[in-house]
């Protein structure tokens, strides 16, 4: 029988600046996760801080980062949960210029407080990704609101920020046969429109689509709690072979920049 994951999806509202206050209520979330059985509770990028890089007070409050991650492998610990604290901006001053001071990194924390992961955000597009320990699962934590999306997109579709982040989601579930986790900033209560947080936190699965009824349809903070089948993973293998694919010896992907010429992308002459 193929195993079940229990996961809460921590849809935050972080305060600019205030590191501590934030850090206090994911806790307690954290801990609500806990006692409902939870093994693993994700949160979102900029958590702690918000993302105000221009504040002076930003980098100062950065440089607090460790106390925080110390804090969080004590919490998984106590709590025997494991726990992604979604990204957490860390100073570093012996860099160089400010932007190689100032790292965005995600870490997977175990439920014995060890550190089983990180991974800082490069190269990315609206998303930073931790790989899970749990098997075929991969969790994204985002700040990412409605205004992510442009003006033209805006007026064409006032939803195409949704729009994008659910077929986004759904896709990536299905071309890679796994339960994507996205984690999403929420806004205070009331709050909604342009520039407000878009939410939308869920855990998405092939066949099933979006899992966590609390958040999933919501701009606004709160929890969901849902509970990953691992079955519907490997039947959605069994169907698609995605992976399989991936791993046969003929597998190859040469799609490059480089390979592009004046007169369009250069072939191999293969299909």
């Amino acid at each position: 029988m193929a195993p079940h994951h229990k996961v809460a999806i921590i849809q935050l509202y972080p305060k600019p600046l205030q590191v501590e206050a934030n850090y206090n209520k994911a806790a307690e979330f954290i801990r609500k996760a806990a006692s409902q059985g939870a093994q693993l509770a994700v949160l979102p990028e900029y958590h702690l801080t918000n993302w105000v890089p221009h504040d002076p007070q930003f980098p100062e409050l950065c440089g607090g980062w460790k106390t925080y991650l110390d804090k969080y492998r004590t919490l998984a610990k106590e709590l025997c949960i494991c726990i992604v604290p979604g990204t957490i901006v860390e100073l570093h001053e012996e860099a160089g210029e400010m932007d190689d001071k100032l790292i965005n990194a995600a870490y997977f924390i175990g439920n014995d407080g060890q550190i089983l992961g990180r991974y800082e955000k490069k190269n990315l597009w609206k998303i930073s990704k931790s790989r899970s320990a749990l098997g075929e699962i991969r969790s994204s934590s985002v700040l990412g609101t409605h205004s992510d999306c442009s003006e033209y997109g805006l007026n064409v579709n006032p939803h195409a920020e949704k729009l994008f982040l659910e077929s986004a989601l759904t896709s990536r579930a299905y071309e890679n046969t796994c339960a994507v986790i996205f984690v999403n900033a929420g806004g205070p209560p009331g709050s909604t429109g342009r520039g407000t947080y878009a939410g939308l936190s869920r855990i998405t699965l092939p066949f099933v689509g979006a899992l966590g009824k609390e958040t999933k349809d919501s701009e606004e903070e709160g929890m969901s709690i849902v509970d990953i089948d691992m079955e519907i993973l490997d039947e959605a293998e069994k169907n698609y072979k995605v992976r399989a694919d991936m791993d046969r010896e003929d597998w190859h992907y040469t799609y490059r920049h480089n390979n592009f010429t004046e007169r369009g992308p250069a072939s191999s002459g293969k299909l």
